[in-house]
């Protein structure tokens, strides 16, 4: 088994948007009717982590190259024209924020940072200055996710990586998952998640295919119930022990 480390684990928050979305516009799909596609704002805003993954889980091979995305042919954009106006916040990690920086300095279409949404920036070490229209944040994950709920708004897309994911879940702040499976095998690589010793359950929405094989599935994370009496937050997600494992 690979180790991958954090920086490996960033790479196809900021790919999410060029090759769902950026090399797509060119070819005006017709748009997809549904609820997440309504322009409208949320009762409750929600943190959504909305990606692609490989058939067998990966976000992108151990090197973070993403070439498997890539289809001589396109089923119409997976959604993600509704989906974008169903959002006004979008949060980064660091490196995701890099990667997409990156692509910039290529002149990827699609990867240009959109002032119409806000752009938050998770760092331990922000710059001194942040060129709009992005912001650096480092206040805690449970303090950010109750100011952004409790201010009037569309939902949140949660795009990653893999770390700053993992640590939403850890604050029971991740409401769903929207995952493109791409109907390839890369048999190592990336996950979609941090590693964690984690047991999340999940509840299935919605599933779609497509006819290049692509499916979408829509999970909604199944939150546990507060405990009653005194000292009672929510509880964390189950923590799974390994027999036999070193402390």
């Amino acid at each position: 088994m690979i180790a991958l480390t954090e920086s490996e684990c960033c790479a196809l928050g900021a790919r999410t948007i060029v090759h769902l979305y950026g090399a797509r516009r060119a070819s005006r799909p017709q748009l997809e009717r549904e609820p997440l596609g309504r322009a409208t704002k949320s009762v409750v805003r929600k943190i959504i982590v909305y990606i692609a993954t490989s058939a067998d889980g990966y976000i992108a091979r151990p090197d973070g190259n993403v070439d498997w995305l890539n289809h001589p042919r396109f089923a119409g954009d997976y959604g993600m024209r509704a989906f974008y106006r169903s959002i006004d916040t979008i949060l980064w990690g660091r490196k995701t924020y890099e990667v997409a920086l990156e692509f910039q300095k290529q002149g990827i279409k699609g990867a240009a940072f959109d002032p119409k949404v806000k752009n938050y920036i998770f760092s331990h070490h922000p710059p001194s200055l942040a060129a709009p229209p992005v912001e650096f944040v480092t206040e805690a994950i449970p303090a950010l996710a109750r100011r952004l709920r409790t201010t009037s708004g569309k939902d949140i897309w949660m795009m990653g990586g893999a770390g700053l994911i993992a640590s939403f879940l850890d604050e029971n702040e991740i409401d769903d998952f929207i995952i493109h499976v791409i109907p390839t095998l890369i048999g190592e690589g990336i996950p979609l998640i941090a590693a964690r010793h984690l047991e999340v359950p999940l509840q299935l929405r919605s599933c779609r295919h497509y006819s290049d094989g692509v499916v979408r599935l829509h999970y909604s994370v199944l939150k546990p119930r507060p405990r009653k009496g005194p000292g009672s937050n929510a509880r964390p997600n189950k923590r799974l022990k390994l027999t036999g494992a070193r402390k």
